[in-house]
């Protein structure tokens, strides 16, 4: 068995919130961008022992996702649908996820560092999945 990878767990959390018709970016948007739109910021992961033979076969990430919106309500209706999106467990090819579970957030910020101004919403989920 191969040491779990977080990429294929990122690419399922963006294929949902994809179907749920968001738009997803991976460690930033791109300058220029208008919202609404959603920033994900995943850890590495670690591999997670299975059993007592120490076989890291099991996957543990954390990930953010900052939802973007012109207004506040917008930035919050964003983050309602990645909540929505994120109530099932992932599909991870080869692998069996449980449902990502609500860790944190933040309050809905305005940011005036750009032109015009936008708001975003932050929250945490934790990803888990072992071999199928």
């Amino acid at each position: 068995m191969s040491t779990p990878a977080v990429l294929p767990h990122v690419d399922a959390v963006t294929a949902v919130l994809t179907t749920a018709q968001l738009t997803v970016y991976l460690g930033g948007a791109p300058q220029g961008v208008a919202p609404p739109y959603v920033v994900l910021y995943p850890d590495p992961g670690t591999p997670a022992p299975a059993s007592l033979a120490d076989d890291r076969t099991r996957f543990v990430g954390v990930l953010q996702a900052t939802a973007v919106g012109a207004t506040a309500e917008q930035a919050l209706n964003v983050m309602d649908r990645c909540q929505q999106a994120l109530s099932a467990p992932l599909q991870v090819t080869g692998r069996t996820s449980w449902r990502p579970q609500a860790l944190d957030g933040q309050p809905v910020r305005r940011d005036d560092d750009v032109t015009p101004p936008v708001f975003y919403a932050v929250a945490r989920w934790r990803l888990r999945s072992m071999p199928q």
